[in-house]
């Protein structure tokens, strides 16, 4: 079923990107029938598919931020949805695999949510998922691994919400009287994430026709990345670095792209490990086995460690995996020689790259940062008592900490920074 006009024409943008990237969350962008594009998005962007049932408010996303911070949503009071996705790190965690309220790992990478609202499908590799409001579900209620651990305790995290004098005020607003109810927190949720857009980075204020927002290094970059050579924007192509046949923009449209890209090759006949064969998982069909969704690459460069298992931990060394035609793993249980994988993707070949060429495709893929989006203010925990209370001793859901945890696979974030330096400076030369 196609939206209606009046929807197609009031979600233009969703969340509009003012100017160098900040979103404008007040009544006449989300209440008014049709809003024009601002500068600094994309041109050609289409409208954010949103459903009619859940149709976006500013109050709406003003309860779904307070939600998204709070950890009465999890089952002990220990994580909130922003535990594994942090604002700084373009709503990722810095972890290999994320903990969760028990202490039980994901089995997968937390994805970005910089502009999910576009996305047609949802997580790493289930097609079934096509609702930012049922993908919601996955954390909130999942047992196996278990995140927030909600499923059977709704009643208890909505009594523990209605117990805070901001709450009955902030679902009034949204959505009416007696209106607390855990359809309405998901309702906000996805209302909050769809908010989350991020086109106001160096490489948009190129396209918007200012000349030296990139360095010379990274338009070498930028040549590299578009070119057939690399085949990089094969499946990383359009506004959102993605690829899609076409941007969401109606209930029906739910096409994407999963490819297997020859990170395992366990026991050399295709496949992964056990623990997590893709896309497979959900259809069954062999020739899905190792198959991901492409993500994003906004933001890429906060977005450490990567792939679908967090496998690899920094940019450069993701570049070696594809410039080899697939990963090597010389030992162990996931021994297997990826470029062997006979389900690789056919656009996954291998290519060669001097130092200097490498350098420059990482300055462009630097280039994809919006600063603004990673420190909006609209963006940010408006609970910071309740989250600086539930971290106490236990970290694991600590939003101020970019340091090494062997065990659930933390990285280093802030040598972003370093880059950036350096990157600024070599273009100087």
């Amino acid at each position: 079923m196609s939206a209606s006009p009046r929807w197609a024409n009031l979600l233009v943008l969703a969340g509009i990107v003012v100017f160098f990237g900040a979103l404008v969350w007040d009544d006449p962008l989300f209440d008014t029938a049709a809003v024009a594009p601002q500068p600094g998005a994309p041109p050609g962007l289409p409208p954010m598919y949103v459903p009619p049932d859940n149709p976006p408010t500013a109050a709406a996303a003003e309860l779904g931020r307070h939600l998204f911070y709070d950890p009465r949503l999890s089952v002990n009071g220990t994580i909130a949805c922003a535990s594994c996705h942090r604002q700084e790190l373009a709503f990722t965690d810095g972890r290999r695999l994320s903990p969760g309220a028990t202490g039980e790992l994901t089995t997968r990478n937390a994805m970005s949510l910089a502009n999910v609202g576009y996305n047609g499908v949802f997580t790493w590799a289930d097609n079934r998922l096509t609702r930012l409001e049922e993908q919601a579900l996955v954390p909130l209620l999942g047992e196996h691994p278990l995140e927030m651990g909600l499923a059977g305790n709704e009643a208890a995290a909505l009594a523990r919400l209605a117990a805070d004098e901001r709450y009955p005020d902030l679902f009034r607003a949204a959505y009416g009287e007696d209106s607390i109810s855990f359809d309405n927190v998901v309702r906000a949720l996805a209302t909050f994430q769809r908010g989350l857009v991020s086109f106001a980075t160096p490489y948009d204020r190129y396209r918007a026709g200012e000349r030296d927002a990139l360095s010379p290094v990274a338009l070498r970059g930028q040549a590299l990345f578009f070119s057939d050579r690399l085949n990089c924007f094969r499946c990383h192509g359009g506004a959102n670095f993605r690829f899609t046949p076409g941007h969401r923009n109606d209930e029906d449209d739910t096409s994407v792209a999963y490819h297997n890209t020859g990170l395992y090759n366990v026991g050399g006949a295709g496949d992964y490990p056990a623990r997590d064969q893709g896309l497979y998982v959900v259809t069954g069909e062999p020739a899905d086995r190792g198959k991901f969704k492409a993500p994003t690459l906004r933001n890429i460069a906060v977005t450490a460690p990567y792939m679908h298992d967090g496998s690899i931990a920094t940019l450069r060394d993701v570049l070696a995996h594809y410039a080899r035609g697939g990963r090597l793993v010389e030992a162990g249980e996931d021994a297997g020689d990826g470029r062997l994988n006979p389900l690789k993707s056919e656009l996954v070949t291998g290519f060669e790259l001097t130092e200097a060429e490498l350098e420059a495709v990482l300055a462009f893929l630097h280039s994809l940062t919006d600063e603004a989006f990673l420190a909006e203010e609209r963006f940010s925990d408006p609970l910071r008592d309740l989250s600086s209370a539930a971290a106490g001793d236990d970290t694991r859901g600590d939003a101020g900490e970019h340091q090494a945890d062997a065990e659930h696979g933390d990285i280093v974030a802030d040598g972003h920074l370093d880059w950036v330096a350096r990157e600024g400076l070599a273009a100087q030369e």
